[in-house]
């Protein structure tokens, strides 16, 4: 997101993009002048029938159709750690669907990837005994709650700031019941604005007017005393810039040398490939947070976004860092 500038392109081959948070740069860097020949992939009709998924592919998220179009990501994929990184030893640990932790000294296990403006959804469990919070825009080791974050706690109602408070911001008015109960949790960020309701009561309504506005961060779960168990948490970046309008090929380049034709069909953009072929953004980016959706349909298809690429030439037609789309499969790997 807006943390320094660095000369970014976006390449693609398929369908509907979004950036949020992002920083054009004003001068791209030069052509590349000479790149490895890229791997074409073969485009084969995919059969009508619908294929069986395989014993070993990972769990849905939770997540309806539409509210992945609208832009919602799952933080937690319900059987691993991945894209989160504690700041301690805390015994964090994914049982059935759910991160939990009982043992430790006071951490946190944080997302790998800050957030700037965002809405947040969860769901939290709690004990009798439980102190435990949902850190926002946070510095990896928060020291100062006015300064360093803005923990929302999560806890029984013996502590000054009870369930729903902003910890050395904002005190909720009248507390909660104390629940052992699975709960849910929404929380919007939009610049100073902190918004946020606990089973569907709205408990906060914050604009920070100090001169410790925090403007990104990672989001981070706590484990202070207590049990506290987290699951179907859910994210959707706000602010979000569309960089293809669904009508045409406005703002995106086709690199010389390519050989595929890109055409816009029902809002998507689609790809007839004879050998490869690459499309790229016009514009250049900084840090970003990129979302698309993506279909094949070939066997064995060959196809990725680049990122952070440098502007493509007959010489060199792509080179940055890609995301790999492949639906073909060889020795067991794709």
């Amino acid at each position: 997101m807006l943390q320094k500038s660095c000369t970014c392109l976006v390449l693609i081959t398929l369908f509907p993009f979004v950036l949020a948070g992002c920083l054009k740069v004003e001068h791209p860097s030069p052509e590349a002048k000479s790149h490895a020949e890229p791997q074409p992939g073969e485009a084969v009709q995919t059969p009508p029938q619908a294929k069986e998924p395989a014993a070993d592919v990972i769990p849905e998220t939770g997540l309806t159709g539409e509210e992945i179009e609208a832009g919602w990501i799952a933080l937690f994929d319900g059987h691993s750690l991945f894209g989160w990184k504690p700041n301690n030893d805390v015994n964090w640990h994914v049982e059935e669907g759910v991160i939990k932790a009982d043992k430790g000294e006071p951490g946190l296990l944080l997302t790998t990837s800050p957030f700037a403006d965002y809405e947040l959804k969860f769901e939290f469990k709690l004990t009798p005994e439980t102190n435990s919070g949902m850190f926002l825009r946070t510095t990896f080791d928060p020291k100062d709650p006015s300064k360093d974050c803005y923990e929302l706690n999560l806890c029984d109602q013996k502590t000054e700031f009870p369930t729903g408070s902003l910890v050395a911001r904002s005190k909720i008015e009248k507390p909660l019941p104390v629940s052992s109960d699975w709960q849910t949790c929404n929380v919007r960020l939009e610049g100073p604005e902190i918004k946020a309701s606990i089973n569907g009561k709205e408990v906060l309504n914050f604009k920070d007017s100090s001169d410790n506005l925090r403007k990104i961060g990672f989001i981070g779960l706590q484990k202070n005393e207590g049990a506290i168990e987290f699951r179907k948490i859910y994210l959707k970046p706000l602010r979000m810039s569309t960089i293809f309008n669904g009508v045409d090929l406005a703002g995106w380049n086709v690199v010389p040398g390519s050989q595929s034709t890109f055409e816009v069909v029902d809002g998507t953009i689609h790809v007839t490939a004879e050998k490869q072929g690459y499309l790229e953004t016009e514009e250049t980016w900084g840090d970003f947070l990129f979302q698309a959706t993506a279909k094949s349909n070939g066997e064995s298809l060959n196809s990725g976004y680049f990122f952070r690429a440098i502007k493509g030439s007959e010489k060199g037609m792509a080179n940055g860092y890609e995301v790999q789309i492949h639906n073909g499969i060889k020795e067991g790997d794709r």
